[in-house]
Parts: structure tokens; C-alpha cells; sequence
């Protein structure tokens, strides 16, 4: 008989589901008039045992995916080192994989995952993921979001506060002076990106004096994207470029870095101060040391494995949030404009 559930099996025989589940597993702790009749209701029904499904809700699986959404940032590399330093504690390993910023491939890793039955998902999702996370935990493989707030509490996340993070940077920028800032980044379908310009204007909309803030859009956010969009603002007229460029994450920050710094019209930090958001290992060693908004990437990656196996452990537990505060890194990159003394307040040239 197809689609014979457990259920059936407790019903046919007269006993609980806990009863069959225990004549299925540990039979020495039963009854022989149960497991009898369990049995015998197994083979009137033709009830067959799924020996993955038990083993995966079992969580016997060595194995946890991690699907993140860019695998080329180093950011993301941190976040999974820090999931495999925990992992390994525990005798488990990561398999790995990289969206690229695609609903495709996000899908695809997700349905490989599934087929693997592995323990469960960390994921940095691209798109809106929610039903499918849903059915994989219906498979009893859990998921937590990983760099992502999970804003209707179904599933855990581990993230970091972006609003407050964008906030903070260009809170800095005020403070040293600037007044025409430009948010550079895209594309805007990922949440942190909108979240991180949502803080910027926050921030510009607080400010004692007027502040703004225009958004000069990439279609992704790494080095050539920020390349082309340096580019661009060098192509305006020079009264018409910002004083700041507050990028969406370093890679765009390095590449507008890039360009301003080999072109040489404008100089950093004089003429124009530039932040990132990451705070990757390469911030530091820029042509201009890069300030940034530092994200304990290592220990995003521990948390959401953590709460990955307490999640396996017990799944009715109640799906929980955990949010970091991003920290300001300030280097040479944002340094307050230098000051003529002919004309106070101002720029020099």
C-alpha cells in the first residue's frame, strides 16, 4: 500500500506512534503482545521503513550545507572558516556553495543539499527562499539564515545590524566634514545592500547641517563593479562629484579606490573620503588604507552552526535572532579635508 505512514501502522495495531517508533528502534523495550501486533500491522499494510529519513531526523548525517551569496567576497570565506571551526569540533564537515548572486544556482544547491540529506543549511539567500526552507525542514533537515535578519521570526539568523552599520559610516563622514555623499552598490535585491543605504540616509537626516546623500547603483558588488562606478563620478564636471563615497561592501570600495587613486584628479582622503563595509583582510593594505565597517564575520559563521545543531537536536525549538553591531574602523581613507587657511572651512586644493 502506498503512502503508509506511521500513523497507520499505531492506529491498525491499536497502540501509540511512540509505540511503533520504539518497536521500529529499541523493540527490547516493548512488549512482545505490542511487538506483535505492531508487526503484524506492518505487513498488512505493507508499511516499508524509510532508513534515510530516520537516520536524517536522527541527525546522523556528518555532513552541513552552506549555500552563501558571493563566494569571491572575503568576507563570506571568514564567515564559512568560522562554520568549519565549529564543524570540526563536532565531527562535521561543510559543503559549499556559491550563489554568485543567482536564483538558479541558489536552487540548485538547495536541491543538491536535499538529496545529500544533510544535516542542515546555513544559507546567505539571494532571493526569497522562505517556502523552500520550509519544505526542507518539513524533510527535517533545519535552516538558519546566515548574514540576514530573518524579519518574520520562521527561521533563526545570525546577521549584522546594516542600518545601524550604514548609519555609523556615514555618521563618520559627517563628522569629518563631508556634506555630499554618494552610496555606491547594488543591486538593490539584497537586503543588505538596502538596509546599508537605509542607515545612510538616516544618517543624513540627523545631521545638524544639511547632508546629501545620491545613490550611484552597480549591478554587483565587487572590484570592477566599484572600478566602473569611480569611473563615472571622474566623468562628472568637478563641481558636480561628491566629497564621499560610503561603497556597499569593500570590493566596491577597493575598486573606486582603484580608480580614483590610478586617474589622480581627485585626491583621497583631500578631495574625497571613501568607506567600505567588511573590513576584509585587504581594507588594510590598500594603495590608501581603507577605513570600514568591521563585521566579525568568524563569529557569525560559529553562532549559526551552533544554533544549526541545537536545531537539529530539538526542533521545536523557537526560531531566534541573533544580531551584531557592526564597529568602525577608521583609517587613512576618510581623514577630514584638509583646511585652507585662506579660507576657513574650507577645501584646499
Amino acid at each position: 500500500m502506498a503512502g503508509v505512514r506511521i500513523r497507520d501502522v499505531a492506529q491498525r495495531a491499536g497502540v501509540s506512534v511512540g509505540t511503533v517508533s520504539n518497536v521500529l528502534n529499541r523493540p527490547g523495550d516493548v512488549s512482545p503482545d505490542s511487538v506483535d501486533r505492531v508487526n503484524r500491522a506492518i505487513e498488512q499494510l505493507g508499511y516499508v521503513r524509510n532508513d534515510a529519513a530516520r537516520k536524517l531526523r536522527a541527525g546522523v548525517s556528518t555532513t552541513v550545507g552552506f549555500v552563501v551569496l558571493d563566494g569571491q567576497n572575503p568576507f563570506f570565506t571568514d564567515v564559512v572558516r568560522g562554520a568549519e571551526d565549529e564543524a570540526s569540533s563536532h565531527n562535521l564537515a561543510i559543503l559549499y556553495g556559491n550563489t554568485d548572486e543567482d536564483v538558479a544556482r541558489e536552487r540548485m544547491y538547495l536541491d543538491l543539499f536535499e538529496e545529500q540529506q544533510v544535516r542542515g543549511v546555513l544559507i546567505s539567500p539571494y532571493g526569497d527562499i522562505h517556502s523552500r526552507l520550509e519544505r526542507l525542514r518539513a524533510r527535517g533537515i533545519p535552516a538558519v539564515l546566515v548574514d540576514r535578519f530573518s524579519g518574520d521570526g520562521r527561521f533563526s539568523s545570525v546577521s549584522v545590524d546594516s542600518v545601524a552599520g550604514g548609519r555609523m559610516a556615514v555618521e563618520h563622514l559627517i563628522g569629518a566634514g563631508r556634506r555630499r555623499i554618494a552610496f555606491v552598490g547594488g543591486p538593490f535585491e539584497i537586503q543588505q545592500v538596502r538596509d546599508r543605504l537605509a542607515g545612510a540616509r538616516v544618517a543624513a537626516e540627523n545631521a545638524v547641517s544639511p547632508v546629501e546623500i545620491e545613490v550611484v547603483a552597480t549591478e554587483a558588488t565587487t572590484v570592477a563593479d566599484g572600478v566602473a562606478a569611480g569611473a563615472r563620478i571622474l566623468a562628472r564636471p568637478r563641481g558636480d562629484r561628491p566629497d564621499a563615497l560610503f561603497a556597499a561592501n569593500d570590493l566596491v570600495a577597493l575598486g573606486l579606490l582603484q580608480a580614483l587613486v590610478v586617474d589622480g584628479r581627485m585626491l583621497v582622503p583631500d578631495e574625497i573620503a571613501i568607506i567600505g563595509f567588511d573590513d576584509i583582510p585587504f581594507a588594510a593594505a590598500a594603495a590608501v588604507p581603507l577605513s570600514s565597517m568591521r563585521q566579525p564575520s568568524r563569529m557569525i559563521g560559529r553562532t549559526a552552526l551552533r544554533i544549526l545543531l541545537e536545531e537539529t537536536a530539538d526542533p521545536d525549538l523557537i526560531p531566534r535572532q541573533t544580531v551584531f553591531l557592526p564597529e568602525l574602523v577608521v583609517r587613512r581613507s576618510t581623514a577630514a579635508p584638509a583646511v585652507s587657511a585662506a579660507a576657513p572651512g574650507g577645501r584646499a586644493r
